[in-house]
Order: C-alpha cells, then sequence, then structure tokens
C-alpha cells in the first residue's frame, strides 16, 4: 500500500535535513580534533547515504507517476511506476530503521566446549573449520588470537578474528550454543551422543570506542603451557589480563613474544566490554522492542546438527536443512539469509506499529 504523498514528502524531508546535517557535521575541521567525533560522524554520514538515494529516486518516480497519469501516451507507465514507488516505500522503511550500529565491524569469535567431554572439544574444532570456511568463502581474513588445544583433537576453547566489512552483520547469527549429535569416534557401542560447543561472537572495539585505563588493568606474565601441561616456551611470554572495575579476565599464550601476546589479550578485552555496554543497553528496552530471533546468548541452543540423519535445524526461524555436510564445510549463507530477513520483517513491523 502507498504510503500519503504528504506523509512520505514529510519522511523525506526530515531524512534530508539529517543528511545536509551529516555532510556539514563531516566538514567541520574542529570535529578531527576529537578522533571519536570524527569517527562517529563518519559512520552517521554512511549510514544516511542509502536512505537519502532510495530518497531521490522516490523524488523522481513520484514526479514521473505524476506526469505520466497526466499524459495519456504515457498512462500505460502508471501500474509500472505505481509498484516502483510502492517498493521504495518498502526500501525506504527499512533503510530508516535504526541499524545495529556494530554491522559493519570486524568480529572476534570464541568458541568453547560445552557439554559433552572430549566429544565436545572435538566439536569445538569443527565448528572453528567451519567458521573459518564460511569466512573465506564469504572473502574474508580472519587470524587466531589464542588456542587452547585439547589432548584428544579439537579446543578446549579457542579465539579468533575476522576482519572484512560487515564482518558482524554476517557472522553475529552464529552466537549461542551449538549443539550435536553423533556418534563420537572413541564410542566403541555405537550409541549417538549429544555435546554442545558455545559460541560468542563480538564486535571488535577500535581504541577510541573502549578507552581503558592502564590503572585498572592487573598484567600477570607466565610461562606458556601445551595440552597436558607441558611447557612450550622457555620465557615468561604468556600474558593474563584481569579488568579490575568487571573482573573480565583475558589470557594469551600463542606467540612467542610478551608484547604480541598482551597487544591480542587487549584486543579481546576490548571486544569483550564493548559487548557488555551493548548487552546493557539492550536490557533497558522493553519486552516488545527486543529481538524474537535471538540474542545470540552462551546459554541459548541456536542450532542442532544431526550427523544421522545429515540435517541441521536452525532453531530461531525453524528452518532445517539437510545437508549438513556442506554446512559443517562453510555453507551456511542459507541460514544467514533466513535469518537476515526475519530481522528485516521484524524491523518492518516495528515501524509500522
Amino acid at each position: 500500500m502507498l504510503i500519503a504523498v504528504s506523509q512520505m514528502d514529510s519522511l523525506i524531508q526530515e531524512l534530508e535535513r539529517s543528511y545536509a546535517e551529516a555532510q556539514e557535521r563531516m566538514s567541520d575541521p574542529a570535529i578531527f580534533a576529537d578522533h571519536h567525533q570524527a569517527a562517529d560522524a563518519g559512520r552517521r554520514l554512511k549510514e544516511l547515504e542509502g536512505p537519502h538515494k532510495l530518497a531521490q529516486e522516490w523524488r523522481s518516480t513520484s514526479e514521473d507517476l505524476v506526469a505520466a497519469r497526466e499524459d495519456a501516451e504515457l498512462r500505460g507507465m502508471v501500474p509500472e511506476l505505481e509498484r516502483r514507488l510502492e517498493e521504495l516505500e518498502d526500501e525506504l522503511k527499512l533503510a530508516l530503521v535504526q541499524r545495529d550500529p556494530n554491522d559493519e565491524k570486524d568480529v572476534i569469535v570464541e568458541i568453547r566446549k560445552g557439554t559433552g567431554g572430549d566429544e565436545a572439544a572435538i566439536w569445538a574444532g569443527d565448528l572453528f573449520r567451519m567458521l573459518t570456511r564460511y569466512s573465506e568463502s564469504r572473502g574474508f581474513k580472519w587470524e587466531v588470537l589464542g588456542s587452547n588445544p585439547s589432548e584428544s583433537g579439537g579446543y578446549n576453547d579457542v579465539t579468533f578474528a575476522i576482519k572484512g566489512e560487515g564482518a558482524y552483520s554476517i557472522f553475529k547469527w552464529e552466537g549461542g550454543t551449538h549443539r550435536v549429535q553423533r556418534v563420537p569416534v572413541t564410542e566403541s557401542q555405537g550409541r549417538i551422543h549429544t555435546s554442545t560447543a558455545t559460541v560468542a561472537v563480538m564486535p571488535e572495539a577500535e581504541e577510541v570506542e573502549v578507552e581503558i585505563d592502564p590503572n585498572d588493568l592487573k598484567i600477570d606474565v607466565y610461562r606458556s603451557t601445551g595440552p597436558g601441561g607441558q611447557s612450550v616456551n622457555t620465557t615468561d611470554s604468556a600474558v593474563r589480563i584481569t579488568h579490575l572495575p568487571t573482573g573480565l579476565v583475558v589470557a594469551m599464550q600463542d606467540e612467542k613474544s610478551q608484547l604480541q601476546n598482551k597487544t591480542k589479550a587487549l584486543r579481546v578485552l576490548r571486544a569483550r566490554l564493548l559487548e557488555l555496554e551493548r548487552e546493557r543497553q539492550e536490557e533497558e528496552l522493553s519486552e516488545a522492542r527486543r529481538s524474537q530471533i535471538g540474542r545470540g546468548e552462551r546459554a541459548e541452543k541456536i542450532r542442532t546438527y544431526n550427523y544421522p540423519d545429515n540435517r541441521v535445524t536452525d532453531h530461531r526461524v525453524n528452518l532445517t536443512i539437510k545437508r549438513l555436510d556442506r554446512i559443517v564445510e562453510g555453507d551456511l549463507d542459507e541460514f544467514t539469509e533466513a535469518l537476515a530477513a526475519e530481522e528485516r520483517r521484524q524491523a518492518l513491523e516495528r515501524a509500522a506499529a
């Protein structure tokens, strides 16, 4: 249904005013004295560029529609122009819904084994492979920040970064508990076991976004160890950082250099602090505004991988795909698209309310 022209005009005028203000702010030399303000202004202008282009096309299409209705030779174009105008209105409404400001960021991912003993650690390793393969298929780059391999294979926990524009908008759907049902390689009776691993996906914070007071940090150095406790380094290169105000602890030992481990630990700490603030802000939202897809809590079961039936079910959108063999190799696009579509549907519902 087409929105009343006066209502749409008012919406577009407000958008054009905001866009002009954002341009003016970006052209103010004084803003670049503050890195945080400059980054914020740049993000705001980028957010408005897409809606502004849609608004310009809406004005042009609206004028064409008026002309077509008044000209007998052009009246045949009226149905097509009306359809396009309606599409543009839907696109504009969706574009003007407040987006997650973290969507364009790089991400830091933490995978930890859950219930299931050795099999859970192996499953954590499988999820690591799945997500890194998926990042490669999307053209992103990834790097391991820290890991704690399990003697039986896989990982007790592994932390890695994924870099690329829009990485968070794609990988945020992977946050939560991933449950697997299969016969472990260690199972001699052929019985199916259920194991879990948790995935936390955090937008990577820039230094200007999360300022850490050095006085708030307790930094310990120690000798790094491998699975089973054996020493893998003869120097005290491992680093453990405790953020005293929150009690958050990050430990890194993969690099041989103490400085490199400290740098990686601070990257993870900033991401965790940003995630804490995001969770605090989300708690302030009313129940009606909270996403029904799921908030990616670590305790929330988001997906089940059933090996005997070669199927994967995402419980947030009730989508089952019988291609588990391809999915665990990183073919996750169908889930990503379904979850993103549900997010858009809910955003339009809220906008219309």
